[in-house]
């Protein structure tokens, strides 16, 4: 059986991904520029400015907000180093009592506090954020330019996490094999394999551990 094309933008079976953060991924990155094929324009570069809410509870699901709506992923499973993760909830503001209450808090894997109101605009949420101890809402800028590596959708990243610079850069496929061509062909074997939600805990000191350089 054919394996599918991987099309950028477009919804797979559930992706495979190698991300790591670090300082210094030049070399990596130019490889990666020069290796690729031709990538839709919308994204050969993108900038966002989202909000990460991370919990000292959980590293198993990732929650973050861009453009007032929410969206949480989940970690599903580790194969050959490589991370899966599915789509658990989006949702946008306001947002009801209801979806906090059943989807989101349980995410966080916190107490889940008392609702007054019906739906809560994003302030009223964000200040329910501030309020809890075990949650804390980080700031991340991101400049991502994007490729397309033996059929893995690649990108790499220049990323500010609460103003702190850090390089990201990563591959992903419904195809194991491709991204490990990709991550040899590219000078990543060995590197740590290091999600959003692990590196931003790390650049804020809520994990008490090194980026991959």
């Amino acid at each position: 059986m054919s394996k599918s094309e991987m099309k950028i933008g477009e919804i797979s079976k559930p992706r495979f991904e190698f991300r790591t953060f670090g300082q210094d991924f030049e070399e990596q990155a130019y490889k990666m520029s020069r290796l690729s094929v031709p990538v839709p324009e919308k994204v050969w570069e993108r900038e966002s400015d989202e909000i990460y809410i991370l919990s000292r509870t959980n590293d198993i699901n990732n929650t973050k907000i861009r453009d007032g709506k929410m969206d949480i992923k989940t970690y599903v499973q580790t194969v050959d180093g490589l991370e899966q993760w599915n789509p658990l909830m989006k949702g946008e503001f306001p947002i009801s009592a209801k979806v906090l209450k059943e989807e989101v808090y349980p995410a966080f894997q916190v107490e889940v506090p008392e609702f007054a109101k019906d739906e809560y605009s994003f302030d009223e949420f964000m200040e329910m954020v501030y309020a809890n101890p075990d949650l804390q809402a980080v700031n991340v800028h991101k400049q991502r330019f994007g490729y397309m590596v033996n059929d893995t959708i690649c990108e790499v990243g220049y990323v500010l996490i609460n103003g702190a610079q850090v390089v990201t850069i990563n591959s992903e496929s419904t195809e194991i094999d491709d991204i490990k061509k990709t991550l040899a062909d590219v000078g990543l074997e060995g590197v740590e394999n290091i999600n959003y939600l692990q590196a931003i805990k790390r650049v804020i000191g809520m994990i008490n551990k090194p980026l991959a350089n």
